[in-house]
């Protein structure tokens, strides 16, 4: 077939679109939040995502095309530019080749010169290689594989490799050490029994295609980048799943999605770049390392065997013990391996990770659909996550999202329906969107340095204010449903804004609001109920009128409360799903000197707001909700 002119139009309309779309995260969450943004522009400014119009473009002239076809041990060529030697092909000049039919022991070498571009149309065709890659480029410039429409194509490699010394680095059936392009309709099926299963020394391009890939090692990685904007793929991989590895340039080691349709089962990490990871659309249904059932630790901080065993040797958990060590190279698991002279890792990482979106300096989720059932956090990173959209639904073994720096929520909706802690970060700013989190330790944890997994699970000193350490509420609906703290702070806590439902911990040890600096109120509504013994409520710093009350005795589960002004007009509500005693609000439409009555179950009790705070607890701050005890 030859592409037509029209053709030739869209795909440079895509590519342009593709090309101005692909960080349009960006300039939303410059608005949220002015520290968080501007390490996030920093982050991403020297990173090119575009998709050129070549990448998309799938038509071809048949007619100066070279023809291969295999068949009956040997593979017949209609044209110039490739030889053929038994099953193996070998390209070797610039152009089109069309390839069809069956070999059993078969290859596909290019090596061409550097400067050639050489398109595969597979159309058709299956390879079965015994001891090799079934597609090796060893020298181009770039590879553009086409996907027919309509067709089925499959490469199939053994467990063991025989390997040389011009190949000793070849670990993937699909094996690239130039820039691969992966696009057009049609089905592509690599079966890696070896190690990988598509690798890319450079860039690894995906724009269209039904991509299933099962593999021992890693299913997809560009070591440069991995850019994705549209296609079908089904992994199931015995590693990771998508992954980008060049840790020596910021500009590159990224992944960029903005569409496409994905179902990621992978024993350790689904999506996995060394810098950012930048995701602006598609679906995701995401499994990892056996998914949250398969946890580091169980909910009582203690070490999940069953995990470890699947998983290998970890570092420590929340009391020291079962939780992979994430600290030991800034990505989790063992060092990488050390690139060599040809561009290639010499190792395998033998990394125990099993987190679900994981980035080395920066997660930016904009758009999507994702389900995640991870048995390690489901969003990571060792320096920010910024969320300006999308859908996010996860279960998870450890943290629901988890930032060794800031975290920055503007838009979007995150539930988050099990997670050990739910959103950690330093500095977690929420300024819109819907989010829910049901955790068995703490709600949100605003601490210092990295997840260590030492008994402070950020590594903070537990007893002192921490610099550099906030919970900051502006905007959205927040819902917690937290056994330990609910909203905790290492350092201060301030809402500006939004709406707060806190159902928070059954035992006194704990509060459903924790802060070791400050508490101020400017502005929002909240509700936070939680047990009496170590509760606290705003300080007498805010401009909003609070309330921190303790009940006379313990309201049973599911019992709605109500607050109502004198005129018998509900101000506030909320049905906290377990016991509770104590309770603290806040809202605008709170007045001095007003009486409120607050009631739940049975019980009825009134108070009248007297000061900035008002109080009757006995709790840590004695009445005052103005100090900050250790946070747990």
């Amino acid at each position: 077939m030859k592409i037509s002119d029209t053709k030739k139009l869209a795909a440079i309309t895509a590519a342009f679109f593709i090309t101005v779309t692909a960080f349009s995260g960006c300039s939303e969450s410059a608005n949220s939040s002015q520290t968080t943004s501007s390490v996030s522009q920093a982050a991403k400014s020297d990173i090119d995502a575009s998709i050129a119009a070549e990448d998309i473009d799938v038509g071809y002239d048949e007619e100066s095309s070279v023809g291969i076809t295999f068949s009956d041990g040997s593979a017949t060529i209609s044209g110039e530019g490739a030889t053929a030697e038994g099953e193996t092909v070998t390209i070797s000049q610039a152009g089109t080749y069309i390839l069809s039919g069956t070999a059993t022991n078969g290859r596909i070498i290019v090596s061409a010169d550097k400067t050639a571009e050489i398109k595969l149309i597979f159309n058709g065709v299956d390879i079965t290689c015994a001891d090799n890659a079934p597609l090796l480029v060893s020298k181009a410039k770039k590879v553009y594989i086409v996907l027919e429409d309509g067709t089925e194509n499959v490469l199939t490699d053994s467990a063991s490799y025989s390997l040389g010394e011009d190949d000793s680095n070849t670990d993937g059936a699909i094996f690239s050490k130039a820039d691969l392009t992966i696009n057009g309709s049609g089905t592509l099926t690599v079966n890696a029994n070896y190690k990988h299963g598509i690798v890319s020394k450079d860039d690894l391009v995906i724009t269209d295609g039904n991509i299933n890939v099962t593999s021992a090692s890693t299913a997809m990685e560009g070591k440069d980048s991995v850019k994705i904007s549209g296609g079908t793929f089904n992994i199931s991989a015995g590693t990771n799943g998508i992954k980008s590895t060049n840790t020596e340039a910021s500009d590159k080691g990224f992944i960029s999605v903005t569409g496409g349709s994905f179902t990621v089962v992978a024993n350790n990490d689904a999506f996995e770049a060394e810098t950012v990871l930048s995701i602006e659309g598609g679906s995701f249904d995401i499994t990892t390392g056996g998914g949250s059932a398969n946890a580091s630790m169980k909910s009582d901080g203690t070490p999940n065997r069953n995990w470890h065993n699947n998983m290998g040797n970890g570092g420590g958990g929340p009391n020291g013990m079962g939780r992979p060590d994430d600290n030991r190279n800034g990505m989790g698991g063992d060092p990488p391996a050390m690139p060599t002279a040809d561009n290639t890792d010499t190792t395998d990482s033998t990394s125990t990770s099993a987190k679900a979106l994981k980035a080395g300096s920066e997660v930016n989720i904009n758009g999507g659909e994702f389900k995640i059932d991870s048995a390690d956090d489901s969003v990571h990173s060792n320096g920010n996550i910024v969320i300006t959209g999308g859908n996010i639904s996860v279960a998870s073994g450890d943290n629901g999202m988890h930032a060794n720096g800031n975290l920055t929520i503007s838009d979007g909706t995150v539930d988050i329906t099990k997670s050990y802690e739910g959103i950690e970060g330093s500095i977690v700013t929420i300024d819109g969107g819907t989010i829910s989190v049901v955790a068995s330790d703490d709600g949100i944890n605003c601490a210092g340095g990295s997840d260590t997994g030492s008994t402070d699970r950020m590594g903070a000193d537990q007893f002192s204010s921490q610099d550099g350490v906030e919970l900051n509420i502006n905007g959205g609906t927040v819902t917690i449903d937290a056994e330990d703290d609910g909203l905790d702070s290492n350092g201060n806590f301030t809402m500006a804004g939004g709406t707060v439902y806190v159902c928070g911990p059954t035992n006194g040890g704990n509060g459903a609001l924790d802060y070791n600096g400050t508490a101020t109120v400017t502005g929002g509504t909240l509700i936070a109920c939680g047990a009496v013994g170590m509760e606290e409520g705003f300080g007498d710093n805010s401009t909003q009128y609070s309330v921190l009350h303790d009940l006379g005795s313990t309201v049973s589960a599911n019992e709605k409360l109500t607050i109502t002004d004198s005129d018998g007009k509900e101000i506030l509500s909320f049905t906290p799903t377990k016991t509770w005693q104590s309770v603290v609000f806040t809202s605008a439409d709170l007045k001095k000197g007003e009486t409120y009555t607050i009631t739940a179950g049975l019980q009825s009790e009134t108070v009248t707001i007297d000061g900035i705070v008002t109080s009757n607890s006995k709790g840590k701050n004695f009445g005052g909700g103005h100090g900050g005890r250790r946070g747990f």
